[in-house]
């Protein structure tokens, strides 16, 4: 694509319709410099053209292309649009909308350098150069747009990825729980069952049996008794005892 055939014929023209001879002079400087790559020596130049005449509007123009040699695109755009109101007729117009277009061409700012190239086409609809730099910018668009949809299906699917993650972590998480309060319940269950276990067996233990006053006196008159009939074996002992001893003795 000549995306700069504009801005060299611009550049070349200059020569030919330079005001006065020291001008003419400067910019053809300026030209030769350009031709040769040297972009910064060639604004340099022209710079000095407009100094010489404020009002050369080639000298502005060719500032404005050695600016775009120079990549500064944000620039190139500023000094050209500055240009518009001094353009004189139909011709020059469209070389400023071209070259324009050009710059934000190279700025990868499609969508306004196709609007430029179409005013460019409005002034001059037989530039050929500018009809084929229009449909580069369309596919260029085309191209942005596409990538652009790709980058976001790509944030897209990260994103449902991420949330897929994300559900499984907490479905793993609660299914953890799930299992925690599971084990918790199941251990409340066996210390309630070995709890229940053990008020069982003590309920089936026979409680003590209370004891009557009656039985009671029952009791304490069997004891008695039964000390009292030890008391009478005693003494029948010690009676006997003494009677054997005393028989002896005599």
């Amino acid at each position: 694509m000549n995306k700069r055939s504009c801005l060299i014929l611009m550049v070349l023209m200059v020569v030919i319709s330079a005001y006065g001879q020291n001008e003419r002079k400067v910019i053809r400087d300026g030209v030769r410099a350009y031709e040769e790559g040297e972009y910064a020596k060639a604004e340099v130049q022209f710079r000095k053209a407009e100094n010489i005449n404020q009002e050369s509007f080639e000298a502005d123009f060719n500032t404005g292309a050695a600016l775009y040699g120079q990549e500064k695109y944000e620039e190139t755009v500023k000094q050209y649009e500055s240009l518009l109101a001094q353009a004189d007729d139909a011709e020059k117009a469209a070389q400023i909308w071209h070259n324009i277009g050009n710059s934000l061409l190279e700025a990868q700012q499609y969508e306004p350098s196709i609007e430029a190239y179409k005013n460019s086409l409005r002034k001059n609809p037989a530039d050929e150069d500018t009809r084929y730099n229009l449909a580069y910018a369309k596919q260029k668009l085309r191209e942005q747009q596409q990538q652009q949809q790709d980058q976001d299906q790509d944030k897209d699917q990260d994103q449902d990825q991420d949330q897929d993650q994300d559900q499984n972590q907490d479905k793993n998480q609660d299914q953890q729980e799930q299992e925690q309060e599971q084990d918790k319940s199941e251990d409340q269950q066996e210390q309630e069952q070995e709890q229940d276990k053990n008020e069982d067996q003590q309920d089936q233990q026979p409680a003590p049996r209370e004891i009557s006053k009656e039985d009671a006196e029952r009791m304490l008159n069997a004891i008695q008794q039964q000390e009292k009939d030890v008391k009478e074996k005693v003494d029948k002992k010690k009676a006997a005892a003494a009677k054997v001893k005393t028989e002896k003795d005599w």
